[in-house]
């Protein structure tokens, strides 16, 4: 399908997915410099501020078992809006919030905002074959990144002016702009709705039956998964090991922007060739390597933020090899079910990431250093190249086709 921008009856394009999708990780990443701050402010734990993230992500989890199903049945569009405008309301509780649990509550529905990563991955999918919906995904992850990549240092530099709050007010400016930009050139693209929301709840088990859908979802799982653990444990790192000012860290934070971003225009320029299944493997070794120069530079006595930082950033390359393909083979592998598929999909892969990013801030303190946050983002890593091979395995099955 062509593109007409502000046509709704034309395929969306691209850049609406781009935003669309940039809201949900702009509200993840953009107040994460400001967390130190947060907890002074509300005379909270540092744990307890954390939540902040780990609760975004459960609900984001959750959230996608609903509004998979939701598409496929209602349509698209119609869910979107409606999880825009629930994200819209919520930041703007979340900007005057009195205590710290009223903010966690803000903080869950403000996942709602995960539509847009659930609904453009089967949007695209709705509309190109597989092997060019993994190239599509990746020209719209790479431009959405941009906005992630930016968030954290201007969220840092808002902090330190105007308070946390600010950051919130720049999430509902870009929440106001997804909304409006969505309601002009999204028109409906499921032209096959399901007959009912019920049938496509009890599409989960054909789904969870079929091997290479599980294969495809560990794969993205334990990839994100070392991104995630990453955002829970950086911000302690920076602030507490390294010192350094909230605008500091949102800088250092956009390399990991920049690699992922860069990880993206080669699997959108290079997968229909290369393949998917091969793009996977060498983003989870690239990452899995990245991670093992870092634990070697430290342990070299290494003490600067770009030991963690770079290595870190080339991880995320690895992640912008592997996580298009991998969400690409998700609503792939059953073309009808796509949006449960993604919903189902990206509930496990999230879910899977909210879990590690809680994980760091049990074990960091001052006497452990930074070794606690690198053994737990090696373990996904690890686990991500397994899950890589498992896919070479179950595309040979005869329980699903390969994409």
């Amino acid at each position: 399908m062509t593109s007409i921008y502000l046509n709704r009856r034309t395929a969306p394009h691209v850049s609406t997915l781009v935003v669309a999708t940039a809201t949900g990780a702009l509200a993840l990443n953009v107040f994460l410099p400001s967390l130190p701050a947060m907890a002074r402010y509300f005379e909270a734990d540092y744990g307890l501020v954390q939540l902040s993230v780990s609760l975004y992500l459960t609900s984001t989890a959750v959230l996608q078992l609903l509004i998979g199903p939701a598409s496929d049945r209602f349509g698209r569009r119609p869910v979107m809006l409606f999880s825009f405008a629930v994200f819209i309301l919520a930041t703007v509780a979340a900007i005057f919030a009195p205590t710290i649990y009223f903010l966690l509550v803000c903080r869950i529905f403000q996942a709602f905002a995960a539509a847009g990563m659930v609904l453009s991955r089967a949007i695209v999918r709705d509309t190109v074959s597989a092997e060019f919906a993994a190239s599509r995904i990746g020209y719209i992850t790479m431009g959405m990144t941009l906005v992630p990549m930016i968030g954290p240092a201007i969220g840092g530099v808002l902090d330190e002016i105007y308070g946390w709050q600010a950051t919130f007010g720049l999430t509902l400016a870009f929440g106001i702009l997804a909304f409006a930009v969505v309601y002009l050139d999204l028109g409906e693209t499921n032209r096959s709705p399901s007959a009912s929301l019920g049938a496509q709840f009890r599409a989960y088990p054909e789904l969870l039956r079929s091997r290479l859908f599980w294969a495809y979802t560990l794969t993205a799982a334990f990839t994100s998964g070392l991104f995630f653990s990453f955002l829970g444990g950086a911000p302690y790192v920076a602030s507490v090991l390294f010192g350094m000012s909230p605008s500091a860290y949102g800088f250092y934070f956009a390399c990991l922007g920049l690699g992922y971003m860069f990880g993206n225009f080669v699997s959108g320029r290079y997968t229909a060739l290369v393949g998917i299944n091969n793009m996977m493997l060498i983003g989870n070794v690239i990452s899995t390597v990245a991670i093992l120069v870092a634990i070697a530079l430290f342990a070299a006595g290494a003490a600067h933020p770009l030991a963690l930082f770079v290595p870190a950033a080339f991880a995320t390359i690895g992640n912008g090899f592997t996580l298009p393909s991998a969400n690409s083979g998700i609503v792939s592998t059953r073309p009808s079910l796509a949006g449960s598929a993604s919903g189902l999909g990206g509930a496990l892969q999230i879910g899977g990431g909210a879990a590690l990013s809680a994980l760091p801030g049990l074990f960091l303190s001052p006497e452990t250093g930074v070794y606690p946050l690198l053994l737990i983002m090696l373990a996904p890593a690890l686990a991500a190249i397994a899950a890589s091979l498992f896919v070479r395995v179950a595309s040979r099955s005869n329980d699903a086709s390969r994409p």
